[in-house]
């Protein structure tokens, strides 16, 4: 896992040192329809911050951009971007790790255009809330151009070193605890008792992963080795899938970021796609 995890930093604080956030928001232009599509291909990348979401997409919605778009985004954004992939694929494999990415892509496709036709009915006629724009100052501001060569400027040869420092303290904190957790699971709770809750084939299982993974806030660097513990033990690979999409939609940044800007009506929303398509991804995922 340790070379994953050097791979997972460096990236992180390139992307940060270049500015790459500024790519995101070319997603939101063109026809609604192309705008869902890359919102939800794009939301698995964004290195977004909580704190930087927020004000990014209010500034989006106050411009015009469609719910639909920002729903897939909103979606897609907290399941996977490129550290985390290097992360689950340490700890649970490839595999795991590219079905998770695809998870996140169907799902903010399946909420976008969920969304999309819901607004077409009539719904979600006023979905703002009033929105005071703030920000905390992190990362450079979303304008202008990537600066891919950015040991050429002294700011951002330091914003690197900050931003790797940070990241790898991040993560070894993080780690430490999910790889303590995975220990004392497979410890002391029987395998037996795992495998007959989430473990065997068919719906309830994985149905009952995601209902237990909503409200068990496992970011997505504790969450790949823990469940690779939970697997060991006998939960089933769809469960396992429901249980990381359905946590990390509801993990709270991500509610958040929603509930800073929607209607309680919309955040509902935002949750029963969450939840819906936790438990098609583990399906999709179990067949396969």
């Amino acid at each position: 896992t340790l070379p994953y995890i050097a791979v997972a930093v460096l990236l992180l604080a390139y992307l940060k040192a270049t500015g790459a956030e500024v790519m995101v928001s070319r997603a939101f232009e063109g026809r609604e329809t192309r705008m869902i599509v890359a919102a939800a291909l794009i939301g698995g990348l964004a290195p977004f911050c909580s704190c930087q979401v927020i004000p990014f997409i209010a500034g989006l919605l106050a411009l015009g951009a469609p719910l639909s778009a920002v729903m897939a985004f909103w979606l897609a954004s907290p399941l996977i971007d490129p550290p985390t992939l290097l992360i689950t694929a340490g700890a649970l494999g490839w595999p795991f790790a590219i079905g998770k990415a695809l998870a996140a892509v169907g799902l903010g496709l399946f909420g976008g255009f969920v969304t999309r036709a819901l607004m077409r009915g009539g719904a979600f006629a006023n979905p703002l809330k009033a929105y005071q724009r703030k920000g905390c100052g992190c990362g450079p501001k979303l304008d202008g151009t990537p600066h891919w060569r950015f040991w050429t400027e002294a700011p951002r040869r330091a914003q690197f070193r900050a931003e790797f420092g940070q990241n790898a303290l991040f993560l070894i904190k993080w780690l430490t605890l999910a790889y303590v957790l995975e220990a004392l699971l497979v410890h002391y709770v029987p395998a037996d008792l795992i495998a007959g809750v989430v473990g065997g084939t068919g719906i309830l299982p994985i149905a009952t992963a995601a209902l237990v993974g909503m409200p068990a806030y496992l970011n997505s660097y504790v969450a790949p080795p823990l469940l690779s513990g939970l697997i060991e033990q006998g939960m089933s690979p769809g469960a396992a899938m429901a249980f990381m999409v359905a946590g990390a939609v509801s993990s709270i940044p991500a509610m958040a970021a929603v509930w800073a800007l929607v209607q309680p009506r919309v955040f509902a929303l935002y949750l029963g796609l969450g939840v819906t398509g936790a438990i098609l991804a583990g399906v999709l995922f179990q067949m396969v």
